[in-house]
């Protein structure tokens, strides 16, 4: 692997608790080809700009809070897209797992493809990732390409074979009223997760718009003005259908 690969990075997150388990170090990489409606990190979609960072630098870094992470913390990378990223995304896991570190990765899968030369370097990538955290935004293909601006057959491929290869998932649906709260899409999802073997936790994400200001700031349009956040019932409903089990997922 070349040693001078860069990654663009946007932020770093030094204690988070909530993107993997335990207490983790997070790197968000820049750049995404997904527009998503309710999205909260706009500024993350540009692709020619963040901060330039090599592997080995990224997990020296991260190497500091080491004490913080105990048995069950470690490295998500997070985005943004990662995918968009993957050469460095290699260096960087491939680093982590020699020091024994934990490595989750935080995406949507809009880049995954089985054509080359993306699927090689993806099954390389799967070798050194011991979690993948999955957003499952809509399962019908066209209320996915309204709702995103993508289709999503290659991500519902990428999940069925994260679990074919035995790799743990996280799956997470932001539920957004009017939008992806009804109860056949989310029956629909429930299905297809239960075809997968190695779903760990599954995730409500209530929307919400503390993102709008970024939006306004960067000029652009927000679609979804006047949405207010789902109701605690609504939240309850969905995680009923998808059979949320909170306590078991602790």
């Amino acid at each position: 692997m070349n040693e001078k690969i860069t990654g663009k990075i946007h932020s770093i997150e030094t204690f988070g608790l909530v993107d993997g388990p335990g207490v983790r170090f997070i790197a968000f990489m820049q750049g995404c080809r997904m527009r998503c409606k309710y999205c909260h990190n706009p500024e993350t979609w540009q692709e020619n700009c963040g901060e330039d960072w090599q592997a080995e630098a990224l997990l020296k870094r991260a190497l500091r809070y080491r004490m913080y992470w105990g048995s069950d913390g470690g490295i998500t990378v997070s985005g943004g897209e990662p995918l968009l990223q993957i050469e460095f995304l290699i260096e960087f896991f491939k680093l982590a797992k020699q020091e024994g570190i934990h490595t989750a990765l935080d995406t949507s899968a809009n880049p995954y493809t089985k054509e080359e030369p993306f699927h090689s370097k993806w099954l390389e990538l799967m070798k050194y990732t011991d979690l993948v955290i999955l957003d499952l935004k809509e399962m019908d293909e066209e209320k996915h390409k309204k709702l995103t601006g993508c289709p999503n057959s290659n991500i519902l491929a990428m999940a069925q074979e994260i679990s074919d290869l035995g790799i743990n998932l996280w799956i997470r649906h932001v539920l957004v009223p009017d939008l992806t709260d009804d109860e056949e899409g989310l029956a629909d999802l429930k299905h297809f997760i239960d075809g997968l073997k190695t779903v760990k936790r599954v995730e409500i994400l209530p929307y919400h718009t503390l993102g709008l200001f970024k939006w306004e700031k960067l000029g652009i349009k927000y679609p979804l003005e006047g949405v207010n956040p789902p109701s605690e019932e609504a939240v309850a409903k969905a995680e009923k259908i998808l059979g949320i089990d909170k306590v078991s997922q602790k």
